[in-house]
């Protein structure tokens, strides 16, 4: 059966998987360190913070405000520390080795409602970007071709296969679950295990899975390394779903807000920039470095800008408009109270709660809807108007409306 993984069972799993390949990470992503950035001086006598990130093409929104000199306009002095894992980031958020990180924007759910801890009081300032993760396949699973839900089901039926996502209760782990509970396969015999992102593509190489979820660049880099295919993409599971925010503890939330308003605009003018296309080559080469994602830029850009291959001989896909998004209007940056209900509700539909939560109290604990609107203010930016609205998942065309969780929690 699909596996609930404790958090012992997490960080063991996670060391014995990089164990079993052999290598160092393909990211480099051993243990925590400072980021040596190539422009931006930082300000020397400013605001001194802390801001975590993992080796993912997401984290873009974070390393442009710094590179891009956008943190030192606002007398910030921002250290980015790149993070060996997400269990790593949730630690060093909550002991404050980090004031704030790019982060799984379920991760404050998956706390709150007991999935990988409790007790935590993290806090969701703002969301970095929408769509851009994908489940990936061993070549084995060809014949499931993209996204075909009916071929997947069958191939999974007819083996005993492991998946991996990145963090109990996380956005990979939703997306990996949501997508086998619309093949409609039996899962008594599917196993659910977490890696760490930069991890996946090594782990597939030496057989400790079979397909994985993750956030890109690593989907694509085990395209290019002829390790497995893209089956889909995320935003054919949820076109626009929220993706990575920018989490911090409740302390830093509290006692420097000011501060983290600042970080916010700073990330905001950021998240503007990158979706201006023609800046996505400049970003690729950017955050492909080695001290922040440590990948081929041309395989960065290329998916930025929609243009996906897919791998194992299947035509290649387009995206124009719902490829990984940062800005978007405003439209991408605010965080929805709806959408973290829709988490909750997941969590109780896929077993890893026993009772529904409170889903009203754990939304409204859990966003900084006050300090993001001065942030959006100070940028200039609209705040939507649609954060408890309806709102349809693409991938089995049902819709979920927040005031009614205990609808699709009930849903098989």
């Amino acid at each position: 059966m699909v596996e609930n993984v404790s958090r012992r069972n997490l960080l063991r799993l996670g060391v014995g998987a990089a164990a079993a390949a052999g290598i160092a990470s393909v990211a480099g992503c051993g243990s925590a360190f400072s980021s040596k950035p190539t422009g931006g001086s930082g300000a020397a006598n400013g605001r001194k913070v802390k801001l975590g990130f993992i080796a993912l093409t997401d984290c873009a929104p974070l390393v442009m405000a710094k590179e891009l000199g956008y943190f030192t306009e606002l007398g910030l002095d921002v250290e980015l520390i790149k993070q060996a894992s997400w269990p790593v980031t949730r630690d060093n958020l909550l002991n404050g080795t980090i004031d704030a990180a790019h982060c799984l924007f379920s991760m404050p759910m998956s706390l709150a409602a007991g999935v990988s801890g409790s007790g935590a009081d993290l806090k969701i300032a703002m969301v970095l970007n929408q769509n851009g993760q994908a489940i990936t396949l061993k070549k084995d699973f060809a014949p499931a071709g993209y996204g075909d839900l009916a071929a997947a089901k069958a191939l999974l039926e007819q083996k005993t296969p492991t998946l991996a996502m990145t963090y109990p209760g996380g956005t990979h782990d939703t997306w990996l679950r949501y997508w086998l509970k619309a093949t409609k396969a039996n899962a008594a015999n599917i196993k659910i295990i977490p890696i760490p992102p930069p991890q996946m593509v090594a782990n597939m190489k030496v057989g400790t899975m079979d397909g994985f979820c993750v956030g890109e660049p690593w989907p694509g880099v085990a395209v290019d390394q002829g390790v497995g295919f893209t089956h889909i993409a995320t935003q054919d599971i949820w076109q626009h779903h929220p993706e990575k925010a920018l989490v911090t503890n409740a302390r830093f939330a509290a006692q420097h807000a000011d501060t983290l308003v600042d970080v916010m605009v700073a990330v905001l003018k950021a998240a503007k920039w990158l979706d201006d296309l023609g800046n996505r080559a400049k970003a690729a080469a950017t955050i492909g470095a080695a001290n922040y994602v440590n990948a081929p830029a041309k395989g960065i850009e290329g998916r930025l800008l929609g243009k996906y291959e897919i791998g194992a001989g299947l035509p290649a896909k387009t995206f124009n408009g719902d490829q990984m998004m940062f800005f978007r209007d405003g439209l991408v940056s605010a965080p929805r109270r709806g959408h973290i209900i829709w988490f909750l509700a997941q969590y109780q539909r896929f077993g890893l709660v026993k009772q529904a939560p409170d889903y009203t109290k754990i939304a409204d604990e859990l966003v900084l809807s006050d300090l993001y609107a001065k942030a959006a203010g100070k940028a200039g930016v609209t705040v939507p108007g649609d954060d408890m609205a309806p709102f349809t998942v693409k991938l089995d065309g049902v819709t979920f409306d927040p005031s009614k969780p205990d609808e699709e929690a009930k849903r098989p």
